[in-house]
């Protein structure tokens, strides 16, 4: 697949300087609702992209749907949410749904992905992953908020790395990569 090299800077870009604000702790000194209003808007930008500029749109496009939805197996960071509550860093209201349907999505990408069904099966099966991977990302993002506004200081993990890049870089992509698979499933002839 032949990326555009301006899609590439973009994409590097962005991801870089996600890093950098997790590891220079900036997101520590946010208001509240600065991370999740981040992801959001993030998630937005990318979505207009795909929707506005060509390029991005047929690079996109060209990856394949079940390139798509194989992405998703980054959700096994998951794990990471129970282990941290197991430590007492991230609180069980959030870690445990989180982390679980986190895993739970990434299983699936990659059981869809992997098992040898009937393109018509595979393509319902997907529409109904992404309704239920899409929700339980949204479901996660307004619970961090409601913990967080609840119980300020909630989400610290999320401030610093590792954690950091989920809200401002890993989840932007995976929600705005759920409103591609919506997209392409659409267009697909039935």
């Amino acid at each position: 697949m032949n990326t555009p090299l301006g899609i590439r800077i973009a994409i590097w870009t962005w991801f870089f300087a996600a890093l950098a604000a997790g590891r220079f702790a900036l997101w520590q000194q946010a208001p509240a609702l600065a991370l999740p209003a981040t992801l959001f808007i993030l998630a937005g930008l990318l979505v207009l992209a795909y929707r506005l500029v060509p390029p991005f749109h047929t690079w996109v496009d060209g990856a394949g749907l079940r390139m798509l939805v194989l992405l998703h197996a980054t959700r096994f960071v998951g794990f990471y949410f129970l282990v941290l509550q197991q430590r007492g860093d991230l609180p069980a209201r959030i870690a445990v749904p989180g982390g679980l349907g986190d895993c739970t999505v990434a299983l699936f990408a990659i059981l869809l992905t992997a098992l040898p069904l009937a393109e018509p099966t595979r393509r319902r099966a997907i529409a109904i992953w992404n309704v239920a991977g899409c929700a339980d990302l949204v479901w996660v993002v307004v619970s961090a908020v409601r913990l967080e506004l609840a119980a300020p200081g909630s989400l610290q993990p999320f401030t610093h790395l590792p954690l950091s890049l989920l809200p401002t870089f890993l989840y932007p992509l995976l929600l705005a990569v759920h409103v591609a698979v919506f997209a392409r499933l659409a267009r697909a002839p039935r």
